[in-house]
C-alpha cells in the first residue's frame, strides 16, 4: 500500500492567504524552516494504479498536478482516481470535489449525513449520478472500496463516530452541540488485503475510552494536529473561537494529543490538518521539538508511506 499526503494543512492553507501571523511571514518571506503546505488530504493505492482519496481538499487541483502517480496515464481523459472517501463536510474536504466534474467517472463515499447535504446543495450537482457514484459508509462497517463500476480497489474502509462537529455552514445555534450528530465527524481505518493498514482521523475534539481502544498498538495514525493549544488562534489575534469550538482537541496539554497517546503503543504517529497559526509547523520551535521528542512526525505535503 502507497499512501501519499498531498495537503496537510488545516483550512486556508500555510500560509493562509489572508493571515499575517508570524507563521504565516515566515512561509511567505521562503523561509526553509516554514516550509508552505496546503489543506489536508490524502492518496492512498493498493496497486500504484488506481487511487483512492481521503478527502477532496479546495486545493486538490495544485496536489493532482504536484503528483505524478494522480495525473492522466492514457490518451485522452483519463485519471488514476478512482474513489474518494470524506470523513465530514467541511468545506476544506469537500470543496475539491468541484475540481473532479469533467465527467470522470468515481466513486464517492461518506456516511449518510454528509451524503445528505451534498445532496440538499445543487452546486455539487456538477458530479452527475451516472458518472459518480455515491454510496454510504455505514458506520462501524467494513466496506470493500470500488470504482464507479464496481471494480474492488484492493482497499477496505471501516469508518467510525469520533468526537467532533458537524460543518460549520451546517451549524444550528439553537441546537445543543450546533446541531452535530453521529456521523457528522469520522475516523477512518484503511486496510489492503494483506492486512495491513492506518487509521486517519483528521478532526477529533478528544479521546473517549472507546476510541483509544480502538488505536492502542496500532502501526501507524495520522490524527488531527490542528493546534498547539486551545485558545492559540485568540492568543495570536486571528480568530474568536477555541480548538473545542471547532471540534479539535489541541496537540499540548493534559487532555491533548501527545498525553493521550503517550500509552496507546502506536507504532508511527503523524500530525496532519495543522492549522497556520501552530508552532509545530515550523522546524526550528520549541514546540516541534517537544512534538519529535514524544515520537510523533508533522506531515508535510509530498510525504509518502509505503505499508
Amino acid at each position: 500500500m502507497r499512501i501519499v499526503v498531498l495537503g496537510s494543512a488545516a483550512g486556508g492553507g500555510f500560509p493562509q492567504w489572508n493571515c499575517n501571523c508570524a507563521n504565516c511571514r515566515r512561509a511567505r518571506a521562503g523561509d526553509p524552516a516554514a516550509r508552505p503546505r496546503t489543506q489536508s488530504s490524502l492518496a492512498v493505492s493498493a496497486d500504484g494504479d488506481r487511487w483512492l482519496l481521503l478527502n477532496a481538499s479546495p486545493d486538490l487541483r495544485q496536489q493532482i498536478a504536484a503528483s505524478p502517480a494522480l495525473n492522466p496515464s492514457q490518451p485522452g481523459r483519463h485519471s488514476p482516481i478512482a474513489a474518494v472517501t470524506l470523513t465530514n463536510g467541511d468545506v476544506d474536504h469537500v470543496a475539491g470535489l468541484l475540481s473532479l466534474r469533467e465527467s470522470q467517472p468515481l466513486a464517492l463515499y461518506a456516511s449518510a449525513r454528509v451524503l445528505a447535504s451534498l445532496a440538499a446543495n445543487s452546486i455539487f450537482n456538477v458530479l452527475a449520478p451516472e458518472i459518480v457514484a455515491r454510496r454510504e459508509l455505514s458506520l462501524a462497517a467494513t466496506v470493500k472500496l470500488a470504482d464507479r463500476d464496481g471494480r474492488e480497489l484492493g482497499l477496505e474502509v471501516r469508518a467510525f463516530a469520533v468526537p467532533g462537529k458537524v460543518a460549520l455552514y451546517l451549524e444550528n445555534a439553537a441546537d445543543p452541540g450546533f446541531g452535530t450528530r453521529p456521523g457528522d465527524a469520522l475516523g477512518l481505518e484503511v486496510r489492503g488485503a494483506d492486512g495491513r493498514g492506518f487509521f486517519y482521523l483528521p478532526g477529533c475534539a478528544e479521546m473517549p475510552p472507546a476510541l483509544a481502544r480502538r488505536l492502542k498498538g496500532a502501526g501507524l495514525v495520522f490524527f488531527d494536529g490542528t493546534l498547539w493549544r486551545n485558545d492559540e488562534m485568540i492568543a495570536a489575534g486571528v480568530g474568536t473561537k477555541t480548538g473545542q469550538r471547532m471540534g479539535h482537541m489541541s496537540v499540548s496539554g493534559p487532555d491533548g494529543a501527545l498525553a493521550a497517546f503517550a500509552s496507546l503503543g502506536v507504532g508511527r504517529k503523524i500530525f496532519i490538518h495543522v492549522n497556520n497559526t501552530n508552532p509545530i509547523l515550523l522546524d526550528d520551535s520549541r514546540e516541534r521539538a517537544e512534538t519529535v521528542a514524544s515520537g510523533w512526525e508533522v506531515a508535510f505535503d509530498g510525504m509518502e508511506i509505503v505499508l
